[in-house]
């Protein structure tokens, strides 16, 4: 109503240019999906030409396309809790503890080292790790369905690690945020406790509730669904964020907590809307992106990914070989987990208001484009990579 009651020329031109940047994201989805790889980068393209530092810069939209963006980040770790059930997260937690500490050693240390490196404060530098620490849950989900590969025998391998992943994001995120927020020690330890327990208490919720709670919503109609699930999705972040915890963590536990039936028709109902706010997540990101910055921090940026798709590489084959998986499978899960996404966008988005800010995102920026972009492809022609040949040499059975 304000937009509109500020005058009907200003309201035509917000319409205009959203609509103008939805035809523009829907093209460029259509243009991924022929060439084979993830929208992501070409989102964070598109951002960088539309943002204040681009060809073409928009000003009365951008407020809407804010708001947008945080119900994207919301909607993306709501659809990712749906994608776990409780007894995949405990058996994730009993047998995959040595494996997230792998990976994160292996991941994360990288991003550490090259923050400290480029002078930048102890705290920018953790939140790199971050960066360079996860997988894009929801690229490597989407790239072995689309090449058939979710019953090969190294898939429940990469599956549980991404759970490790999502589940130590969920203690990772509230610490940086409170981090973030600073102040003396005893309230930035206060701030850290409280941030902790705030996501325990959720958690021991969510598999608690989670039951009676989709019993309850089990009943009603699609409409009802998905209202009653996007209002409480927005009631957990919002309180959750008043707490000082992420936001985007609540969402996430709140799909955890859907179970069953009504977990997979909320899949399908928000699967559309997650899309739609998700891009305009990775539009929005970029449109804060100052172009020198991003040509500054390009080299870096590349550097850090080479490294990195390695050492994800080393993780995934350390990992599947642990199941039994042999060494052709061993190649596929490594290169299946070496793209980065959208938690990545997410850690570098709390950045935003250190010193090292600017420079952070430009780097994440550059280097998810390179990721989102390189690992789809990898994981495409994985089986045509040469394969190590570590011990004897065995049946071409036995290398899958």
């Amino acid at each position: 109503m304000t937009l509109l009651a500020a005058g009907g020329d200003e309201a035509a031109l917000a319409f205009i240019e959203i609509g103008v940047i939805v035809v523009v994201m829907a093209a460029l989805a259509r243009l991924a999906g022929r060439v084979g790889i993830t929208a992501v980068p070409l989102y964070l393209l598109a951002g960088l030409a539309l943002g204040e530092s681009g060809p073409v810069s928009l000003d009365v939209s951008e407020e809407f396309v804010s708001i947008g963006a945080e119900i994207g980040v919301l909607l993306l770790l709501l659809a990712l809790g749906l994608e776990y059930t409780d007894s995949e997260l405990q058996a994730g937690l009993r047998t995959g503890v040595g494996a997230g500490v792998l990976d994160m050693l292996l991941n994360a240390t990288p991003g550490v080292i090259a923050g400290l490196l480029l002078g930048w404060s102890p705290l920018a530098a953790v939140l790199l790790g971050g960066v360079t620490w996860v997988s894009s849950s929801g690229i490597v989900a989407k790239v072995l369905s689309d090449l058939g590969r979710l019953g090969n025998r190294e898939t429940p391998s990469i599956l549980n690690l991404l759970v490790i992943e999502d589940l130590a994001m969920a203690v990772y995120l509230p610490v940086v945020a409170a981090l973030i927020v600073g102040g003396e020690p005893e309230a930035l330890l206060l701030s850290v406790g409280i941030a902790l327990v705030v996501v325990l208490v959720i958690l021991a919720a969510a598999f608690r509730l989670g039951r009676p709670m989709s019993r309850a919503l089990h009943g009603g109609n699609d409409e009802s669904l998905l209202l009653a699930v996007f209002g409480i999705t927005l009631l957990v972040a919002g309180v959750a964020q008043r707490l000082e915890v992420s936001g985007a963590i609540g969402a996430f536990l709140v799909g955890l907590a859907l179970t069953g039936g009504v977990e997979q028709r909320t899949m399908q109902l928000i699967g559309p809307l997650r899309d739609l706010f998700a891009a305009t997540f990775f539009l929005f990101f970029a449109f804060q992106i100052e172009l020198d910055a991003l040509v500054d921090m390009l080299l870096p940026a590349v550097l850090l990914a080479l490294v990195t798709i390695f050492t994800k590489s080393v993780t995934g084959w350390v990992v599947a070989g642990r199941s039994g998986v042999g060494q052709l499978g061993r190649v596929r899960a490594g290169t299946a987990l070496t793209a980065r996404g959208e938690f990545s966008v997410v850690i570098a988005a709390l950045g935003a208001t250190l010193a090292d800010g600017s420079d952070l995102g430009a780097l994440a920026a550059g280097y998810v484009l390179v990721t989102a972009i390189v690992g789809p492809l990898l994981t495409r022609y994985a089986d045509r990579l040469p394969v190590p040949r570590l011990g004897p040499r065995r049946p071409a059975s036995a290398l899958s």
